[in-house]
């Protein structure tokens, strides 16, 4: 009697599948097969989107995975989710595991360390959970303040449209349009003004280069003087109009008597009084002076 028949044969290929099907299915799920991970608890008061075989991080490392969680229905606000944590990691005392999820709506659960990384935890403890305020959260934050906020916008947008209706507003644009023409046309004669800067640059650098040619000539000329030879005769100048100004300020000599004597002065005045007199006297009575006879003098 064959042992192995074609009954056996068939229930063992079903049961094979089955233990294949059923660790597949576990290694889908992101669990591992022969597990040698630490268990640890999480508690929360909201698990949304949790839920088995969800992955479990730690500074953006996959460092194990949700187990299983547990729904206590005395306590609806103590949830409990069983996570097996690699047992190479260090889990220290103060950790926090926060649910968090990504923009596609990926939820996975994210290890926060305590602040001592000495004083760890031991294996079965029980880690604080609650939800990350991640960018969803902070969307979700946001919206009660954009809800306060679109009234305002919307009387701000009115306001734009009334402004934007008014024919100032595009007699300003006009005008705009014109500025920028001027400016452009500016822009255009401040570049030909610095073309032509730098066309005449190099002469005009010879220029100041003359200028400073002869302005070294000058200083060497100065610096061969014999600045003491010509103090000297300047010293010697000043001292003769000195003794000239002294002889002038004295009684000695005609300009000196002069200015220093009045009596001099009066004579002088009187001498060309006289002489003034004489002149008159001479072109009013010229026979007085001068006798011309053409037969010659007669005797008195």
């Amino acid at each position: 009697m064959k042992i192995l028949t074609n009954e056996v044969k068939i229930a063992l290929a079903a049961i094979a599948g089955i233990v294949i099907l059923f660790f597949g299915l576990q290694f889908l799920k992101g669990l591992t097969i022969f597990s040698s991970d630490e268990n640890y608890y999480a508690r929360f008061n909201d698990v949304s989107g949790l839920s088995a075989s969800s992955p479990v991080y730690a500074n953006g490392y996959k460092v194990g995975v949700v187990q299983k969680i547990l729904y206590d229905y005395a306590r609806p606000d103590n949830i409990v989710a069983v996570i097996g944590l690699d047992k190479d990691l260090h889990v220290p005392k103060g950790t926090r595991a926060e649910i968090s999820s990504d923009l596609l709506g990926n939820v996975k659960l994210e290890l926060k360390f305590g602040p001592n990384p000495v004083d760890l935890m031991a294996k079965g403890d029980t880690i604080e959970g609650g939800m990350a305020s991640g960018l969803m959260g902070k969307a979700a934050n946001m919206i009660p303040q954009i809800e306060v906020m679109l009234p305002k916008l919307d009387s701000i947008l009115a306001s734009l449209n009334t402004l934007m209706q008014d024919p100032a507003i595009k007699n300003s644009l006009h005008n705009v349009d014109d500025i920028t023409a001027n400016l452009n046309a500016t822009t255009k004669e401040l570049n030909q003004l610095t073309a032509q800067l730098n066309r005449q640059m190099p002469q005009m650098l010879g220029k100041v280069d003359g200028v400073l040619t002869n302005t070294e000539g000058i200083t060497r000329q100065l610096n061969d003087l014999d600045m003491a030879a010509t103090m000297q005769k300047v010293d010697r100048t000043m001292a003769n109009i000195e003794q000239t100004t002294a002889k002038l300020n004295s009684n000695e000599g005609t300009l000196g008597l002069l200015m220093r004597d009045p009596g001099l002065y009066l004579n002088l005045n009187a001498t060309m009084r006289s002489a003034d007199s004489l002149l008159i006297d001479l072109r009013q009575h010229p026979k007085r002076y001068v006798h011309f006879s053409v037969f010659g003098k007669k005797d008195k």
